[in-house]
């Protein structure tokens, strides 16, 4: 290309800063840092940290390539650049109605995602009914060529996900190598002595000040992929639902920041993954079940977000009407004692990221069954996680984890008992709850809140066969009555 005096200068919000959001390694670019995000709510400490160490380090990479400006609010930095911008499709309503509301900026198609909005609309368009994941996912397969044989799945099977149900390993500790970490610098020594400022003049933050455990830079994030491709992809696949106390990361990517900043591009991944698999023996399963979440839950999760419309974010069909409560809402794990939600409270706490299972079968489990307000959820897992972006927390928090829209893209509420913890975890040996009660002062509350809740909502919940026999022993249950009074006694109170 020419020299970059004819090009358009790129400006990128802080969650597209990989080379793949440039049309040219040389092209201009424009950084804006506004301290009003934080202002305006109230993020987890550590999730700050990454936010600005990323952003910094972008505009240390580009040099004098990059405007960067730090100011109050995007308007007030606008206000000093002069020439005409472009800027590809935000992650956010918000952001989209701002930059087209501005008369020099030209927005592009959006990028960080594997199927365009286009080709999703299209394919929705032709559903004429609710949308599903695996529907979706098997069309982007096909579209993109992964994991195909001839045209065929590879396996013989799109979905491998019946084989990556283990329970967590024996001894408390998966054996696979520790993924990099990054090394903070000085970029990070000022980000952490900027927020101690804010925090003094009046910004509040959750959660735990800690090292920085993620990447902040497209060199950090490739160098936790390629490790995670060659020593941990393995062991994925048959772990990704367990959970361990004495084990967070299992064999996690710790990738999802790294997508949801813009420092990976997805399709890098999966084409990697599908090399691991085809080149070096890796286990298919496991393989299908990593580009399972990025081609198909990532993209789905992002293109349902727009597709639907604007109201879907406040859906509330299950008629949740109470607010988080304090202990929740402050990340208050030591006034908990059951042992699976003080110890997940607690990873939120201290690093700001979970793994899925324990965001949607402990955390989301149990708001459901409180009867939590769902929009409030949003921002609570939007602001909470490193990872957390109304986008992504949109379709995981209203449409899958609290089933706030009845179904539109999930068969059944993803609500469980004390017995699925039971069997994916390590946290009910040792607990003062026994997971197979529902009554009485040693009640799991996540057994007595499953019968309470499903009782509570017997009449909002739409049939559906895969619930079927579980309203059938609902009925046979002597002491439901019983039950629904003591959870409402417990009510928001730390169980």
């Amino acid at each position: 290309m020419g020299d970059n005096r004819d090009m358009s200068r790129r400006w990128l919000f802080a969650d597209q800063l990989g080379p793949h959001f440039l049309d040219d390694r040389r092209q201009p670019v424009l950084l804006i840092e506004s301290k009003a995000v934080f202002r305006r709510r109230v993020h987890h400490r550590q999730k700050a940290h990454l936010l600005l160490s990323a952003l910094r380090h972008r505009a240390a990479e580009l040099g004098d390539q990059a405007v960067f400006l730090r100011a109050e609010t995007y308007g007030q930095a606008l206000k000093k650049v002069r020439e005409p911008l472009e800027v590809c499709h935000p992650t956010s309503r918000r952001a989209l109605d701002f930059v087209r509301g501005l008369d020099r900026v030209t927005v592009l198609p959006a990028r960080g995602y594997v199927t365009s909005l286009a080709d999703f609309a299209e394919w929705a368009d032709q559903r004429r009914g609710a949308l599903r994941m695996e529907a979706f996912y098997r069309f982007a397969r096909e579209h993109h060529g992964v994991l195909l044989d001839s045209g065929d799945p590879a396996g013989d099977r799109w979905s491998l996900d019946v084989e990556n149900r283990e329970p967590p390993p024996k001894g408390g500790k998966l054996d696979v190598p520790a993924a990099p970490m990054p090394k903070e610098d000085d970029i990070d020594a000022e980000v952490r002595a900027d927020l101690d400022r804010w925090e003094r003049e009046g910004i509040r933050f959750a959660g735990r000040d800690g090292p920085r455990r993620f990447p902040a830079t497209t060199k950090e994030a490739k160098a936790r992929l390629r490790h995670f491709l060659r020593h941990r992809l393995a062991a994925f696949g048959p772990y990704e639902d367990a959970m361990l106390s004495t084990d967070p990361w299992l064999a996690h990517s710790m990738l999802s920041s790294s997508f949801n900043l813009g420092l990976l591009d997805p399709i890098e991944a999966v084409r990697g993954a599908e090399r691991a698999y085809r080149r070096e023996g890796a286990p298919l399963a496991s393989v299908e079940g990593f580009v399972r979440q990025i081609l198909g839950w990532r993209d789905y999760i992002w293109h349902t977000y727009w597709y639907f419309e604007a109201g879907w974010r406040t859906s509330n069909e299950l008629s949740a009407r109470r607010s988080l409560p304090a202990w929740w809402n402050d990340l208050d794990a030591d006034a908990v004692d059951a042992h699976c939600l003080s110890d997940v409270l607690a990873g939120v706490r201290d690093r700001a990221w979970v793994h899925h299972i324990p965001r949607l079968m402990v955390l989301g489990n149990y708001a459901l069954q409180r009867g939590w307000r769902p929009a409030e959820l949003v921002e609570w897992f939007h602001t909470r996680f490193v990872d957390g972006y109304e986008w992504v927390m949109t379709g995981n928090v209203v449409g899958m984890s609290q089933y706030a829209d009845l179904g539109r893209m999930t068969t059944k509420p993803y609500v469980g008992g004390g017995a699925y913890i039971n069997r994916m975890s390590d946290y009910c040996g040792g607990c003062r709850y026994d997971p197979k009660k529902r009554l009485g002062e040693d009640a799991c509350p996540f057994t007595a809140g499953y019968w309470a809740f499903l009782s509570l909502n017997r009449d909002r919940i739409p049939g559906n066969a895969r619930m079927a026999r579980t309203m059938k022993q609902m009925d046979r249950l002597a002491d439901l009555d019983a039950v629904v009074a003591q959870e409402k006694r417990r009510g928001d109170d730390p169980p």
